[in-house]
């Protein structure tokens, strides 16, 4: 056998080469949307398979061909729509992963979209928002009603704020905070700055003046002086925070509003031992404290319902006397002297008809504008208004 130079094939061994399918590990991969293609194509009848030439789809060959021959392979083409036949999109990994898994959703356009129900005329006209509330107007110290008024909500029925109460109760605070300590440096303490002995020669710890703030009557070291506390709070953010409280106790049915003049009035035989001179020796202290605290539980007050805050507009001389004989009970406060603060701090807030409207109408900037129309300002809601009451020819005369 001739010798064959390098690179030349040889042909008994080409002859006798076998053609042998390559293993499965070596064959090259087809992509995933073509496998699953050919899964579906099982499923198709005959007339859609490949080994049909009249019926597969044609390729880049058969238009060629047809421009060659002058043959019409399209007019041969049954119609696969008249049968039923018609093919969808291409089935992609996503698209075959929904059918399988049943995760598939129908287009937009095909979803049954839920009614839309629209509010009709009736029902808007129908709704009327709660512009008043009432309160009742009671008799001092029976806690009889007398009559029944009708408030702004706006004025008793605000919703709870703490954010505001708290900005009130700390605008207050700093503000009646005096700042009147003061203490004095090494520059503000009296004698003479000399250094006390030399630095030197004597084996003593190094000083300077007695007015170090080391020694005993010297100077204070960052010490306090005289400042204002006070801070800044809007005006009609503290207005606010007022009815707010108001508000707060009136939901809570804390709130207990009486007629004016509310005194307290002393038993007959109170005012005969008096007359006497028999109350001595602390008796009449003792007399009182004990007819203040039936009549408070007479009331439902006091310590087992909680203390109690009474607000009067003018000074009441026994009602101011026996209450301060008993603290524990309550206590009573003028119109100038309450807070925010006093509204929130006992259980439960007995005042006067007109220091309630005072209150009112010093706190309601936030219900004014300051912008004057035709000549006037827009007011705030109207104040109380009597609806029921008791004529006073049948109330009785105390």
């Amino acid at each position: 056998m001739a010798s064959r130079g390098p690179g030349r094939p040889n042909g008994a061994l080409a002859a006798l080469k076998l053609r042998v399918s390559k293993p499965a590990c070596l064959a090259r991969r087809q992509p995933f949307a073509r496998l699953l293609t050919s899964h579906v194509k099982e499923s198709e009848p005959a007339c859609l398979t490949r080994g049909n030439p009249s019926t597969r789809p044609m390729g880049h060959n058969d238009a060629a061909q047809q421009q060659r021959t002058g043959v019409n392979l399209r007019a041969s083409k049954p119609n696969s729509q008249a049968a039923g036949l018609v093919r969808g999109k291409p089935l992609t990994r996503r698209r075959a992963s929904q059918v399988s898994t049943g995760a598939y959703e129908a287009p937009r356009e095909q979803q049954q979209q839920p009614p839309v129900v629209h509010a009709t005329s009736a029902s808007t006209r129908s709704y009327k928002p709660t512009l008043t509330v009432p309160l009742t107007i009671h008799r001092f110290p029976s806690l009889e009603p007398v009559s029944l008024e009708r408030w702004s909500v706006r004025h008793l029925y605000l919703p709870l704020r703490r954010d505001l109460l708290h900005l009130a109760v700390v605008y207050e605070g700093d503000k009646t905070r005096q700042g009147s300590a003061s203490s004095k440096n090494r520059w503000e303490v009296h004698g003479s700055h000399r250094k006390l002995h030399p630095q030197k020669g004597l084996g003593r710890a190094r000083v300077g003046s007695k007015q170090s703030p080391l020694r005993r009557g010297g100077g204070k070291s960052f010490g306090p002086h005289p400042r204002d506390f006070s801070t800044k709070l809007n005006r009609k953010v503290y207005d606010k925070a007022w009815r707010t409280a108001l508000s707060y106790r009136y939901r809570q049915g804390q709130l207990i509003v009486c007629e004016d003049g509310m005194e307290l009035s002393m038993p007959t035989d109170f005012t005969i031992l008096a007359k006497r001179d028999f109350l001595k020796d602390g008796l009449r202290e003792s007399y009182i404290q004990k007819y203040m605290t039936g009549v408070l539980h007479a009331m439902h007050l006091g310590r087992p319902n909680r203390r109690t805050l009474f607000i009067t507009s003018d000074h009441r001389h026994w009602l101011f006397e026996a209450m301060s004989l008993v603290p524990r009970q309550g206590r009573v406060l003028g119109l100038d002297d309450v807070d925010v603060k006093d509204l929130l701090e006992t259980g439960n807030v007995v005042m006067e008809r007109g220091v309630l409207r005072a209150m009112i109408e010093q706190h309601d900037s936030d219900l004014q504008s300051d912008i004057v129309i035709h000549g006037e300002r827009r007011a705030g809601p109207p104040l109380g208004k009597e609806i029921l009451g008791i004529s006073s020819e049948y109330r009785p005369v105390l």
